[in-house]
């Protein structure tokens, strides 16, 4: 029987509760298929901050590495902790200690669930570069608080990670329609996009039988608006592969639905998982987070261990328990708290 490790952290606000009920979910679908999930839970997050003085302990990249997966609920708190200390404490080190240079989004509509378009033939993946680029994190202020104050941000590109995320959307176009949407802005930026197209092409030349379309990302946004049904796989930088991703949740319904996974594809260190829609602390405790991103992102979780069958019988059960509004959260028209909509999806299963 298989059996894996996984390190929760359910961070701050909402995320205590969505972890909650994707953890009930995954424990059922482990039953239900016959693997073993051994949960370790750790308390970090602004909470964590606050006691502390950091968002993780010294040893906590250390501790997370002995797990065959991680799972986050959310990270932030801005009342209580300045998102710039929060997100550069506990979610860009993890992404970056463990090589998570993929961030993969899933873009489509579920049963049940309502877009604000009338189209709803669309099935999207966006695959954002994850540890470079624009959140590389070089750059700096001098002369703070004068008027001749200066602020540099600067973003790094390598040949070694601009090839390596888009090989990645390469071999994802070609497992699906065998369509690639390549995204830049390289006639504003003229050396670091410029550049990446210049990579795209040769490496298109490797794929013959993957059509690449190339976007500038002002183009791409509108397009997922207007015509969605048009794009299959976007690759795009880490910027640019954060704010397309968020126009396609929106598509899907809200963050409620927004799944994501940050994955290390040589399996040399653990991959995360988590929700995108941020730690809500307007409505925490209040049992009205929507978990299905949480309870999705599981199911990702799952496929990439290997556990393909509980993966998609949770989704199948997603789907299942979304067409009936009972079941839903106020988000979707419903009335269900987080803990009954996953109670409906474990009997589902």
């Amino acid at each position: 029987m298989n059996s894996y490790n996984i390190a929760f952290i359910p961070g701050d606000g909402v995320g205590v509760e969505v972890t909650k009920a994707a953890l009930d979910v995954l424990e059922a679908a482990a039953r239900k298929y016959g693997f073993i999930l051994t949960p370790t839970h750790y308390e970090w997050g602004c909470e964590y901050y606050l006691k502390q003085g950091q968002m993780m302990p010294d040893d906590g990249l250390a501790l997370l590495e002995k797990s065959d997966a991680i799972f986050l609920g959310a990270v932030g708190w801005p009342e209580k902790v300045p998102d710039s200390v929060s997100l550069h404490g506990l979610l860009l080190p993890i992404r970056k200690q463990f090589d998570q240079f993929v961030n993969v989004r899933p873009h489509r509509l579920l049963k049940g669930a309502q877009g604000p378009l009338k189209k709803t033939d669309f099935n999207i993946l966006c695959i954002r570069e994850n540890t470079e680029g624009e959140y590389s994190g070089a750059g700096g202020r001098v002369h703070m608080g004068n008027p001749h104050e200066v602020a540099v941000e600067t973003s790094i590109f390598t040949r070694h990670g601009v090839e390596r995320i888009l090989r990645f959307g390469f071999e994802q176009a070609r497992l699906r329609s065998k369509k690639l949407a390549s995204v830049t802005k390289s006639n504003a930026q003229k050396y670091s996009m410029v550049f990446w197209d210049e990579i795209t092409d040769e490496l298109a030349a490797e794929y013959p039988d993957v059509k690449v379309e190339r976007y500038h990302v002002d183009a791409a946004a509108a397009r997922m608006i207007t015509h969605p049904e048009s794009f299959d796989v976007i690759v795009a930088s880490n910027l640019f592969g954060d704010i397309l991703s968020d126009i396609g949740a929106a598509i899907q319904g809200g963050l409620g639905f927004a799944a994501s996974a940050n994955i290390n594809p040589g399996r040399q260190m653990p991959s995360m998982f988590e929700p995108v829609h941020g730690s809500a602390p307007d409505i925490a405790g209040q049992g009205k987070a929507n978990p299905v991103a949480a309870i999705w992102s599981g199911a990702m979780m799952l496929e990439h261990l290997g556990e393909k069958q509980a993966a998609g019988a949770i989704m199948s059960a997603l789907n299942e328990v979304l067409n009936i509004t009972d079941n839903c959260t106020p988000d979707m028209g419903g009335t269900a708290t987080t803990a009954e909509l996953a109670d409906a999806i474990v009997r589902s299963l």
